[in-house]
């Protein structure tokens, strides 16, 4: 067995007691958004630090545990806090909540972040819809010994944001008379925020928004054979296309305020996935 594979069933068989059900979607919650699962009918919940071997969320504001609920009739296992490559930890241990979700039996990632808005006709507080990703700048989550367990050695990456649920998200957005936008996600290793000529570069590539998580474990669901979707909370303009300096501060502000529409858009879509 894979030693990849042999850490991910670790964790599993260390949990899988604990697990009210088989979880369908798996939902990582950015920066800001935590708050989501504090407002379901939560069934179980598991602290990171009680999982054999597992990285644990140094990040302030991140509570760091999954929580079970249903939303709709549609079971989910929520990150309440995740783990970032700029916190030290190696890329495989990055994506291994990832991984560990998708063995409890989620076949949906939904990924949301906190991001900066490099498309000037982006403002703070917008929500967008990602439809592409590059991530060129931080290490594949699947260097090294491919784990056949988990997919195989060179995956394609045509479509890794799932375009039906891409359509789904349109639609609920429509519906819910919510304004989302459409763009290009970019993920930096931070933790610094980008300079105005490293936005600049980024803009050229055909970035619209970037931050710091999200991109490595749309690869990693998308290697193992999942759905992908993802929301990003613009939560502040990039360096360069506003006067303000940036700060973790506003970031959390912006997500805070734009919170309640967010989660709306976010519990319609997921009841929407049961039909799917």
């Amino acid at each position: 067995m894979n030693k990849i594979y042999e850490r991910v069933r670790a964790c599993y068989e260390s949990i899988a007691n604990k697990l009210p059900f088989r979880p369908k979607v798996a939902l990582i919650l950015g920066s800001g958004l935590g708050s989501l699962a504090d407002e379901v009918e939560v069934k179980a919940t598991i602290p990171y630090n009680t999982i054999a071997n597992f990285p644990v969320s140094t990040v302030p504001g991140h509570k760091g545990r999954f929580v079970f609920a249903y939303i709709g009739e549609v079971p989910v296992v929520i990150m309440q806090g995740r783990v970032h490559y700029y916190e030290g930890y190696s890329m495989e241990e990055v994506v291994l909540p990832t991984r560990l979700m998708h063995e409890m039996g989620a076949e949906t990632l939904f990924v949301t972040n906190a991001a900066g808005g490099a498309n000037p006709n982006f403002k703070a507080g917008d929500l967008m819809l990602i439809t592409d990703q590059i991530m060129n700048f931080v290490p594949s989550p699947l260097i090294g010994p491919n784990a056949a367990e988990l997919g195989e050695r060179f995956p394609d990456m045509s479509e890794i944001y799932t375009k039906k649920l891409q359509q789904l998200l349109l639609d609920v957005a429509k519906k819910l008379e919510i304004k989302l936008q459409t763009g290009v996600y970019v993920q930096t290793t931070g933790p610094n925020f980008e300079s105005p000529a490293e936005v600049r570069m980024l803009q050229r590539l055909g970035g619209d928004a970037i931050g710091m998580s999200t991109a490595c474990e749309a690869v990693t669901a998308c290697h193992m054979g999942m759905q992908v979707c993802g929301i990003s909370c613009i939560s502040n303009l990039a360096a360069g296309l506003s006067a303000s300096k940036l700060s973790d501060d506003d970031v959390k502000k912006t997500a805070n305020l734009v919170g309640r529409i967010f989660k709306r858009l976010v519990t319609e879509a997921i009841k929407e996935m049961a039909h799917n």
